[in-house]
């Protein structure tokens, strides 16, 4: 077993290596190790983004930020107001990573390769000094009269001062931070896509819809946005937002409820009604063909779908159809009804809900509230946003706090 005065980063992914480096940066005479169980650094950030890296978002008001996390929005407000988007663009551009915002406001390297932050992140952790540890997968860790004992798969032993926890999701992990009596928030999976069968969206893949609003009245979860349509049933931002807001609650009922689509979310009710039943008498409308004039920027194939299932016959006029007719075909436009069986993992994005506890952590440092010492980045704990970008900036926004905080303990302190 060996002893120096060192610092041991658990998890060689984003946040594990962008902490490495602000802790080497912050105190260039500390020892900092990165021990990684797999053969290889920077895994997940190199196939993210499709392999271009969505490195954040361009979104730089703190209190708007934190819109985007389900988890842990109050806890990242104090965090975001030091280390936001901003300021990780400006640390990469001030490395020689050109960045740039495109229209949806997410921000890639303007190389469009995830290698170009892989690339810089290895190189400046070995400028700063950073000792990286690969095939050291950690199988204990344990306090003693205030030093670190670290036991590692391969049998070898380390003596640390400080622990900094950036292992994502791992569950060996989580269980050795449960031995030190933190309390693990049950992982369940995030961001995900709806399985539905249904013949309205028979041969329909590929459409989408540029704004619905889908509810699920029962769980009290609404989103607005673009959907599109799958062969297995529905994705797109506005359902990737819901699955993500509803992650616990759609986890307990074992992904299988109703889901409500509103195709004219702009409009309530009573005004969808007066304006379609006015057309029965309007000049410009009473004789056009309902079905092969489409309305609120729904695609024909779509609008041609919900007529049908309206009972609008395929040749009727706007004054072909009675009140009742048109009251049923409001209820249809305001509120389909899809029956979700399942879901199917979002393949850009590996994220899940869960983790440390965040009562439990200080996030004024990220260090243990209950284990002084032991330190904590990324999606290790309870922390989870939706897809955009944002769960990277959680992960370089914890880690630089946290890599400063390891070093120098009085670092964010009021």
């Amino acid at each position: 077993m060996t002893k120096s005065n060192s610092i041991a980063i658990i998890g060689g992914g984003a946040a594990g290596v962008f902490a490495a480096i602000a802790a080497a940066e912050a105190s260039p005479s500390a020892k900092i190790y990165v021990f990684e169980k797999s053969n290889k650094l920077l895994s997940k950030v190199l196939i993210s983004g499709g392999g271009r890296c969505n490195v954040t978002h361009a979104c730089f008001d703190p209190n708007e930020l934190i819109d985007y996390y389900p988890r842990g929005s109050k806890e990242l407000l104090g965090p975001f107001n030091r280390f936001g988007c901003g300021d990780t663009m400006e640390w990469f551009e001030d490395r020689g990573v050109e960045l740039k915002i495109e229209d949806d406001n997410r921000v890639f390297p303007v190389s469009d390769k995830s290698s170009t932050i892989v690339d810089c992140l290895l190189d400046f952790a070995k400028r700063s000094g950073v000792d990286f540890q690969l095939r050291h997968g950690v199988k204990s860790i344990k306090k003693d009269r205030g030093e670190f004992f670290l036991d590692f798969d391969s049998g070898k032993s380390k003596i640390v001062d400080k622990v900094l926890v950036a292992s994502g999701g791992s569950k060996k992990l989580w269980d050795e931070l449960k031995s030190l009596e933190h309390k693990i928030i049950s992982p369940v999976p995030s961001l995900f896509t709806f399985n539905i069968r249904d013949l309205r969206l028979k041969d329909m893949a590929g459409i989408t819809i540029p704004h619905v609003r889908i509810t699920v009245p029962i769980g009290g979860f609404e989103t607005e946005g673009p959907l599109l349509i799958t062969h297995w049933g529905l994705s797109g931002p506005s359902v990737l937002k819901l699955s993500s807001f509803g992650a616990r609650w759609m986890n307990e009922v074992g992904h299988c409820f109703s889901v409500f689509i509103n195709w004219a979310p702009n409009m309530d009710y009573d005004d969808l009604f007066e304006l379609l039943n006015g057309f029965r008498k309007d000049f410009d409308f009473q004789r056009k063909r309902i079905i092969s004039n489409s309305m609120f920027n729904i695609p024909l194939r779509i609008w041609k779908a919900l007529c049908l299932f309206a009972k609008v016959p395929s040749s009727a006029n706007w004054s072909d159809l009675s009140k009742p007719s048109i009251r049923r075909f409001c209820d249809i436009l305001s509120e389909s009804e899809f029956q979700v069986t399942g879901k199917s993992t979002n393949k850009e994005e590996f994220v899940t809900s869960g983790g440390v506890a965040l009562n439990e952590i200080d996030f004024r440092t990220f260090e243990s509230k209950l284990v002084p010492g032991l330190y904590f980045a990324g999606e290790v704990m309870d922390i989870d946003a939706l897809t955009g970008g944002f769960n990277f900036q959680s992960a370089w926004t914890s880690a630089w706090l946290a890599g400063h905080s390891i070093v120098n303990h009085s670092f964010g302190n009021p």
